[in-house]
């Protein structure tokens, strides 16, 4: 185990750039397979899927496909493809959510519902769902297929927990973390432990694989909803507040309501039931999340989910592979400095 777990969250800027130089020549072969997969006859699916899939984002989970395969050495190609469908599922998921939340922002940039509509959106979302599921069958494996399929489900579940969990100042941390665990964290896992299935690895190394990324994914989520109080839109690629305006039920927002006094409360129940949304209601919202610490006990968690990420991965031999996902893992809580 590298020396790296003990200074989780402490290093000096981390960043993903470990990885993305891991995998950058398997990384063009995926690009390859997206930008031709998403080709359509009918213009308006790869314009409106190229505005997302070319929008800045980090690809970080067909990243964590490939780079679980150098780790373990897979040398093959099937990854290439797996990883292509991994991030059609994601970016699925995006379309989705943006018109789910309303959102005007994704990475800096106005969102496709915005400038298509909601229905293109949706529509084009579930072309690229059909996408990865070709991707899927022509790979041959029923394993990937149960995998890459049970995560599809488990995401959609997670979203419609949270849509009905939405402006309910009763919501539990329990009940959050289920949430997160499933739409977020299930794709993370699935995205890991496909490249075990491909590299024919045994199931301890599929499971360890899986631990890695869910255990990522949560600390990821948990930044996210963290600096959704702490950050702007510039660092965050999206409106600073939107969880706030929303209604949702975030850690940071458990937190400070359990620990508030009656005003605190208050507050707190006719923000998230949508009577508080102003500017200056954020900027109070703000003030509590400090005030009562919940932000930095929302980061707290998300280093211990962290530390869990590295752990899955302690068996596996050191070297490049393993030093990058140990930093990828520190770069997902230092996104909230």
């Amino acid at each position: 185990m590298t020396a790296t777990i003990h200074r989780l969250g402490s290093r000096p800027q981390p960043s993903l750039d470990p990885m993305v130089r891991l995998v950058t020549g398997d990384m063009n072969s995926v690009n390859a397979v997206i930008l031709d997969r998403m080709q359509s006859e009918i213009p308006l699916i790869p314009e409106l899927a190229g505005h997302l899939i070319a929008g800045g984002g980090k690809r970080m989970r067909p990243m964590l496909t490939l780079a679980s395969a150098r780790l373990i050495g897979y040398t093959g190609n099937r990854h290439h493809r797996l990883a292509a469908a991994v991030e059609f599922i994601h970016t699925a998921t995006l379309l989705h959510d943006d018109v789910v939340d309303g959102s005007d922002l994704r990475r800096g940039k106005r969102t496709a519902n915005i400038i298509w509509g909601n229905p293109a959106s949706v529509l084009v979302g579930d072309f690229l769902f059909s996408r990865s599921f070709e991707l899927m069958v022509e790979d041959g494996s029923l394993k990937v297929l149960k995998i890459l399929s049970n995560a599809s489900a488990v995401i959609a579940e997670g979203e419609v927990n949270q849509l009905t969990a939405a402006r309910r100042i009763d919501l539990g941390e329990d009940r959050y973390l289920d949430i997160i665990g499933a739409k977020t964290a299930a794709l993370f896992a699935a995205a890991c432990r496909i490249s075990a299935v491909v590299a024919e690895r045994s199931e301890r190394d599929e499971a360890a694989l899986d631990a890695y990324g869910r255990n990522l994914g949560i600390a990821f989520q948990l930044v996210d909803d963290a600096i959704d109080y702490v950050s702007d839109a510039g660092t965050m690629g999206k409106d600073a507040g939107d969880d706030f305006r929303e209604g949702k039920m975030t850690l940071p927002v458990i937190l400070a309501h359990a620990r508030g006094d009656a005003e605190d409360r208050k507050f707190w129940k006719d923000a998230i039931e949508g009577r508080r949304d102003s500017d200056e209601d954020f900027a109070h919202a703000v003030d509590l999340v400090r005030r009562t610490r919940a932000v930095d006990d929302t980061i707290a968690r998300a280093r211990h989910y962290g530390r869990r990420a590295i752990d899955a991965i302690a068996g596996f031999a050191d070297g490049v592979a393993k030093d990058a996902m140990i930093e990828a893992v520190e770069f997902a809580v230092a996104r909230a400095y």
